[in-house]
């Protein structure tokens, strides 16, 4: 089990563990705009439907999942919680989800499977995770364009050599970056993942940052404590 401040995480079931990127999406992506409504695509245990849950006031947070072990997992996760009567999970994909869209959401947010590249591991069931194969970034562009409520926002996290790739992809269908933050591990070390934010009107200025999670080995920045002090019990 993972404890955070607010809500605790089961994740025996699933080869889909509570990682740094969930949190790092869960903790940046943007509320100002006061979401009424969330949609998390791909929710794993359901760790940043949770996160959302704690930061905002929304209503209606929905998440996807279409692994029946990460499904029952984010279901108990989601009636464990404080929030209980605002998290529903549906066990289905993203294409059967969106053929019949019932709603629109303020705030969609996906950390998606990726390692496009061959990537295998031992267990069949992470690499269905992790495969790109079982979430191509097209498939998500489009389904944020059908599901985006008229000034909600769209966000990521995906690796950074992607980044250029999935920013083309979501101006063809007219959703434009507001935010992106880079993350790298260390100083030294090369950025790793991008943080990206879209909405469906263009900006004229994207805020750009950089985040570095790390000083030393367990000896995080100001910026990522400030970032996740509301979740992580040691922060």
């Amino acid at each position: 089990m993972f404890t955070f401040k607010q809500f605790s995480i089961l994740q025996d079931k699933t080869a889909m563990k509570v990682g740094t990127d969930g949190v790092l999406l869960g903790a940046w992506a943007p509320i100002s705009h006061n979401p009424f409504s969330i949609l998390d695509i791909g929710a794993g245990t359901g760790i940043i439907a949770l996160m959302l849950a704690q930061r905002t006031h929304a209503e209606q947070i929905d998440a996807l999942e279409i692994d029946e072990d990460a499904y029952e997992q984010a279901v108990d996760n989601f009636e464990n919680s404080p929030w209980g009567d605002r998290l529903f999970c549906f066990h289905a994909g993203l294409d059967e989800f969106i053929e019949e869209p019932e709603d629109e959401y303020d705030l969609i947010v996906s950390n998606p499977p990726f390692y496009a590249e061959d990537y295998k591991t031992e267990t069949e069931q992470r690499d269905l995770a992790r495969f790109q194969d079982a979430m191509p970034f097209e498939e998500l562009v489009e389904a944020a364009d059908l599901l985006l409520s008229e000034h909600g926002i769209f966000a990521l996290i995906i690796p950074f050599k992607e980044e250029e790739k999935f920013i083309a992809l979501a101006k063809e269908s007219e959703l434009y970056p507001v935010k992106i933050t880079r993350v790298k591990g260390t100083p030294k070390s090369e950025i790793k993942r991008s943080l990206l934010a879209f909405s469906r009107n263009e900006s004229p200025e994207i805020k750009i940052d950089e985040l570095i999670i790390e000083i030393d080995r367990h000896v995080y920045t100001p910026e990522y404590i400030e970032l996740t002090k509301e979740f992580y019990l040691k922060m």
